[in-house]
């Protein structure tokens, strides 16, 4: 069974000083969000911004000019499972969010907190992958990496606990095979082995070292030897506290109970007495455990001798047999070296009769892990010709209405043990064909920029109710489309946004119609985009943006006409949708 999703969300981005934005703040809600604006308006900041955010790779020219730095960061709303990675990692997350800062300065140097904690730039990216799904023409080619494309499938098959024991035996056969191996080589030079295992042995067990033993002898040596001046100083000290003349203790015993007598004469004071006989507490407590220490402190010369004795033991095994960079750690070493010894001695003077039951075991384990590869390979046979429908099934309606996807599981022989991986047995590729009786292909090779923009989407759309991902962004995925097809491209979007966070930066008015929330980015009269140039439309003002991107004319009263059609269209189609 699959287990329920905690989806995130990007709920604020804060930008200052970034390319021609000087500083914005969006907030942004769930469903679809579309950001438009005229060309050179900073649409594409907004990406930039969030790359940024996400651990890509920074460049002093993003710096707006004349300014030092830029600053940008993102509010996240995670789930339980990412708010585990941002606390182990240091960070701080209040009320399920986390604020995810960077900087970078017109020299180029750059600085990343999660939840306030400062990180690196791959700690985040790490994270990034289950937060935030960037799609442009240039991020959609690592769809054509077989690695990504085996992750794909797994994700839309249901499976994953028949994935997890297969990598549990994974890990388990190759712990076997690496005892194997090792005993093998150990076996070829046993005799030598054998005898400076068994003098490690013999000492270790003679001497017994205890773990921490050798810093408590140093600190007892040197506490007996120093008992004299030890005794000398606390009862000087101890004089001085308890004398019979005008002592400390008897002073403060004194103005105790003088300043007892005013308690009940005013609140402020009597807090104050408080906090003042508690010290005197803690002064006399302190004053008994001295004495205490002094009555059990006594020279014992032969505690001390075998204290000594007992140093150089350990000293000497230390010598011996320690390894590491300095004492501690070879002590450490020490005391891990005499727990497996023992064992290392057993399995080489069982000799060949171990080797035999270690091969055993191994040949057990790899019949299991045999079982478990090929029955993964089963599912993902199965599932690959589900995908490949579904995911051509989506391209029909995005303007590629003869194109196919073939989903394509390779399997090795799985009597070869080098043939197995952490993954399993198989390799997957994802063929396409843009044309009706078109040879198939890898991505790479037979689709197109916008191509793969669409395959991605498509993709997207099928898997989103499986996938971790809670939001996804993409620019120019609707490019070298119109009409019709523009349509469908925000249908699809739109039936994305059902499952997930989805923002989109178009210059498409079929596109945008279908948004759930609307950002408009304009530039002021000195070139720069402020917070009053990035502001979320609607009612007549959205109309008016639409009329602006089907035409060029915002003003103009047909177009307005127009984009009223497209919007009462799309909400139309969207109550079909969702109903």
């Amino acid at each position: 069974m699959k287990k329920v999703l905690q989806k995130s969300a990007l709920r604020e981005l804060t930008i200052r000083s970034l390319g021609v934005i000087d500083s914005a703040e969006v907030d942004f809600k769930d469903g679809l969000t579309v950001i438009t604006g005229e060309t050179g308006a900073g649409k594409t900041m907004v990406l930039t911004a969030l790359n940024l955010i996400l651990g890509s790779k920074s460049d002093a020219d993003f710096v707006r000019s004349g300014d030092e730095r830029l600053v940008v960061s993102g509010k996240f709303n995670i789930g339980d499972t990412l708010q585990t990675i941002v606390e182990e990692a240091g960070g701080f997350v209040e009320d399920g969010d986390v604020i995810i800062n960077r900087s970078v300065t017109n020299q180029g140097k750059s600085k990343i907190s999660l939840g306030g904690a400062v990180t690196t730039t791959s700690q985040v990216s790490e994270l990034a992958q289950e937060l935030v799904e960037i799609h442009a023409q240039s991020s959609s080619a690592r769809l054509s990496k077989p690695a990504v494309q085996l992750n794909l499938l797994d994700s839309y098959g249901d499976y994953q606990d028949s994935a997890a024991k297969y990598s549990d035996k994974f890990i388990e056969f190759n712990l076997i095979r690496k005892r194997v191996a090792d005993l093998t080589s150990q076996l070829k030079v046993r005799d030598f082995e054998i005898a400076k295992l068994t003098g490690f042995v013999d000492d270790f067990a003679k001497i017994a070292p205890k773990k921490g033993e050798l810093d408590q002898i140093e600190n007892e040596i040197t506490k007996l030897g120093a008992v004299e001046e030890l005794n000398a100083g606390l009862i000087q000290a101890l004089g001085i506290i308890s004398g019979e003349d005008e002592s400390p203790t008897a002073a403060l015993g004194l103005t105790k109970k003088i300043l007892e007598n005013l308690k009940g004469k005013d609140s402020e004071l009597d807090s104050l007495i408080e906090k003042y006989s508690e010290l005197i507490y803690e002064f006399a407590e302190n004053s008994s455990d001295l004495e205490r220490y002094l009555a059990g402190l006594g020279a014992d010369p032969a505690r001390f001798d075998y204290l000594q004795n007992r140093k150089s033991e350990l000293n000497g095994l230390l010598k011996k047999y320690g390894e590491g960079s300095d004492r501690e750690s070879a002590y450490e070493n020490l005391l891990i070296a005499g727990d497996e010894a023992s064992s290392r001695l057993e399995d080489l003077q069982g000799g060949d009769s171990k080797l035999a039951e270690l091969r055993d075991e191994s040949l057990a384990c790899f019949g299991k892990l045999q079982e478990l590869g090929l029955n993964l390979s089963a599912s993902r046979f199965s599932v690959a010709k589900k995908l490949s429908t579904a995911i051509t099934s989506e391209m029909v309606l995005l303007a590629m209405p003869n194109a196919k996807i073939s989903v394509q599981v390779t399997t090795s022989d799985g009597s070869k043990p080098e043939n197995f991986s952490a993954t399993g047995l198989d390799e997957v590729l994802f063929l396409f064909t843009s044309h009706t009786d078109g040879k198939l292909l890898p991505l790479s090779k037979a689709a197109s920029g916008g191509e793969l923009s669409r395959v991605m989407l498509s993709i997207e759309v099928v898997l989103a109710k499986n996938s971790p991902v809670g939001t996804y962004i993409f620019d120019e995925v609707d490019a070298g489309v119109g009409g019709k097809a523009a349509i469908e491209v925000g249908k699809r979007l739109a039936l994305l946004a059902q499952n997930s966070q989805v923002i989109v930066v178009t210059h498409l008015a079929q596109v945008a119609s279908w948004a759930d929330n609307h950002f408009v980015v304009s530039k002021n009269e000195s070139g720069s985009v402020t917070q009053s140039n990035i502001l979320e439309v609607s009612g007549a003002d959205r109309r008016k943006e639409i009329a602006r991107l089907l035409s060029g004319q915002e003003d103009s009263k047909t177009a307005q006409e127009h984009a009223g059609e497209l919007l009462d269209m799309v909400a139309m189609s969207r109550s079909e949708m969702i109903g």
